[in-house]
Parts: C-alpha cells; sequence; structure tokens
C-alpha cells in the first residue's frame, strides 16, 4: 500500500505516517510506504500553489491513497475546505489514487470550532466520493469520555504521542477495514519530552530507532474503542 499524507503539522508530528505504517502493517496490509507533502501552518491552498510538486507526486507516485488535511488552527473554512479539497481530489482521481479527507481537530482552548471542521471535511468527502478519517470528531469525543488521555501537544494544538496514535488507528481503519481493536499500542514522540519551541529542529529526534516510545496500554484501548465505536456508525 502506497499512502501520500498532504497536511502540514498536524500531519509531521511524532512522524504519525510512520506510526500509520506499522499499525497497518501488523494488521496485515503488507508493504506499507507512507510518503509525505506537509509543511508548517500550510492550508491545501498553499499545496495547489506549489501545484507542480503535488502534481508530480500524485500523477508519478502510484499511490494507492492520499490523505488531506486542511490547516486546522485558524480554520480557513468550509468554502476553502471545499474548493481547494476539491481540486486535491481530483488530482488524486487523475494518478489512480483514493482520496482520504482528515478531520482535524478544535484547539484545546476552543473546542466550539469543532462543529466546522466536522461538517466541512463530511461536505468534501461526500461532494468527492472520498473516504473519510473523522479524527477530530472522535478526538472530542474522548475528550468528554476519556478527559485524563492527554491528546494535545504542550501547546494545546498539536498532537501528543497519543493525538498522532489517534489519527493513525483511525487511518488504519478506514483504508485497511481491519479491527481496529486489535491494534498494538505503538506510538512515537520525535520531541520525547523536551520543552521545544515550534521551530527548534535540532530538539528534535533525528534518530529513527530512538523515535519509538512506550505508552499506556490503558489509554491506546481506550483511544481504539473510540475510534471502532465511530467506524462502525458508518
Amino acid at each position: 500500500m502506497r499512502v501520500l499524507f498532504v497536511g502540514n503539522s498536524h500531519t509531521y508530528f511524532n512522524d504519525m505516517p510512520h506510526t500509520f505504517a506499522r499499525l497497518a502493517a501488523a494488521a496485515g496490509a503488507g508493504e506499507v510506504i507512507p510518503t509525505m507533502l506537509a509543511y508548517s501552518g500550510r492550508p491545501l491552498a498553499w499545496h495547489l500553489e506549489e501545484y507542480f510538486s503535488l502534481r508530480y507526486n500524485l500523477l508519478w507516485g502510484r499511490y494507492d491513497y492520499c490523505v488531506l488535511q486542511q490547516q486546522a488552527h485558524p480554520f480557513p473554512g468550509r468554502e476553502a475546505l471545499l474548493a481547494d479539497g476539491g481540486r486535491v481530489a481530483a488530482l488524486c482521481r487523475a494518478g489512480g489514487a483514493v482520496p482520504v479527507v482528515l478531520t482535524t481537530w478544535a484547539e484545546r482552548r476552543a473546542p466550539e470550532h469543532q462543529a466546522e471542521m466536522t461538517q466541512s471535511a463530511r461536505a468534501l468527502a461526500a461532494q468527492e466520493g472520498a473516504l473519510l478519517a473523522p479524527v477530530g470528531e472522535i478526538w472530542q469525543r474522548l475528550r468528554e469520555t476519556h478527559p485524563e488521555i492527554e491528546l494535545f501537544w504542550q501547546d494545546g494544538e498539536h498532537a501528543s504521542p497519543y493525538g498522532s496514535y489517534l489519527e493513525a488507528v483511525t487511518l488504519c481503519g478506514v483504508l485497511t477495514g481491519c479491527d481496529v481493536t486489535a491494534l498494538p499500542d505503538i506510538g512515537a514522540d520525535f520531541s520525547r519530552g523536551a520543552d521545544i519551541s515550534f521551530f527548534e529542529h535540532p530538539r528534535v529526534i533525528e534518530d529513527p530507532n530512538k523515535i519509538e516510545t512506550a505508552l499506556d496500554p490503558a489509554a491506546c484501548a481506550a483511544i481504539r474503542a473510540a475510534v471502532a465505536a465511530r467506524l462502525a456508525e458508518r
């Protein structure tokens, strides 16, 4: 399985595509090759401005899926997502890839923003006949039912290792159809708890063998149960 991730820091935090690949392989998906076009703070409109890079990847990368992640903080709005996401989805189909819309999550300080993000992502998936990875919806539910699980990184916007695990588990369920409750408790932390500012790249762990981190089994089980419950609603 070849998957292209198009997004920003909400995709690249904690090397989330790598965790997804490990989970999908554990689910029996065979060889999983994730590729990423993700840059800090960029909306899908920016990726379309960098059209030739996006075009080349989608037309010649032989991807099975392309995961689209819109800017979240601030969220550009429904119309921007429908317009720009629609253009990216068209490129996906031109290259033979199935578009996947990833719903991002609201900031810790502003959970009221989630409704618009959720509804907009659902509308884009319906408009384009795309798959929907409802990460933001599940994130919101977990905040209500399991507030003890820290999904946010220290800034209250990006994902902690548990937030990235939630993303990866959701994508694994959507793309492989596996029983997500049987997935392993594996995760990554590219800062390993360091108090880094957003652009302190040298403080991020560069050795891939040191990225993997232990996750609490009870927290992972609760995350998987929440993902399974939401995906069963489809």
